[in-house]
């Protein structure tokens, strides 16, 4: 089959189209002939080797964990993310792949069934962004009532971690640049520019105050964020890593994942209160393009890879 690899750390021309052996489902998994891969930061990062000794990989590497597809495949006892049911040949899914993601065929470790209407390019934008935002919000104990400030709104995660905390009755104020307001307003969200002066601004449309901050983009907020919330333990950060130094807490999925999310936005889509942006769509020989845009910060929703 065919298969996006590299074989050694550095710019997005370490890229390649190669022929690789089809994968064969284990047990608890599945395999799907890919119909689409979603791209994430974390995806250029490993491929930079901006991650060194800690990269949690071996060269040569088959990336992105972000897919969907077509069951053609089920191994013993699979059962899908929150679903207790195995799913059948020829059943659209998205999930998450037990190894590489970007290929012909890939088999998955955890996944949902794709809802009725949503594209294969918009499915497999939401397993990474969707499970972030899940355990952020969770880790930050977010309830009912509450006002919640997400940082970087506009970014894959921001738009999930979004529309969860207002799916889940609190009131969101989203940073993100002014060409993003209007999309941020269509979201439930209220929006307000990032940089400097955030606090102020904030203020201005929280006079209540704000309980809780989650902050996707860094860009050196997490103080800011602190000074909002008052509380250095209400602001969760999951790209800060200097952020507990400042008393707030960082997430990179170490604490245990939240993969039943899912199917919490699987439901939300259903009920038309879930959305994922699709900024553009790359087959896999244009891979190196598709990740320099990524890269580039200035996506709102995802950047999507298809074979």
């Amino acid at each position: 089959m065919k298969a996006l690899q590299y074989s050694e750390y550095g710019p997005s021309s370490v890229l390649h189209v190669v022929d690789v052996d089809e994968p064969q489902p284990g047990p608890g998994q599945v395999r799907v002939r890919v119909r689409a891969v979603g791209i994430n930061p974390f995806d250029w990062k490993v491929r930079s080797g901006a991650f060194g000794d800690t990269t949690p990989t071996r060269l040569p590497v088959i990336p992105h964990g972000d897919v969907s597809g077509v069951v053609d495949a089920v191994g013993p006892a699979a059962a899908g993310a929150g679903e207790g049911v195995a799913p059948k040949v020829g059943e659209e899914v998205f999930g998450v792949a037990a190894g590489g993601g970007a290929a012909e065929f890939a088999v998955l470790k955890f996944w949902v069934a794709k809802p009725a209407g949503m594209s294969f390019e918009e499915a497999a934008g939401l397993p990474g962004v969707v499970e972030a935002a899940g355990r952020s919000l969770t880790l930050l104990g977010l309830d009912k009532g509450q006002t919640i400030v997400v940082n970087g709104a506009a970014g894959g995660v921001g738009i999930a971690a979004t529309q969860l905390a207002v799916a889940r009755g609190a009131t969101v104020i989203g940073t993100a640049s002014e060409r993003n307001h209007e999309f941020l307003r269509s979201l439930g969200a209220v929006p307000v520019t990032y940089g400097e002066g955030l606090v102020d601004r904030v203020r201005a449309v929280a006079p209540q105050g704000v309980d809780l901050a989650l902050d996707t983009a860094g860009r050196g907020a997490v103080a800011d964020l602190i000074t909002l919330t008052g509380v250095p333990a209400n602001v969760v950060s999951l790209v800060d890593f200097d952020a507990p130094k400042l008393g707030a807490r960082v997430t990179d999925g170490s604490e245990g994942r939240a993969w039943d999310t899912l199917r919490e936005a699987a439901d939300l889509y259903h009920q038309g209160r879930f959305t994922m942006p699709v900024e553009r769509v790359f087959p896999f020989a244009d891979a190196a393009a598709a990740h320099d845009l990524s890269q580039s910060g200035h996506v709102r929703g995802k950047v999507i890879l298809v074979p």
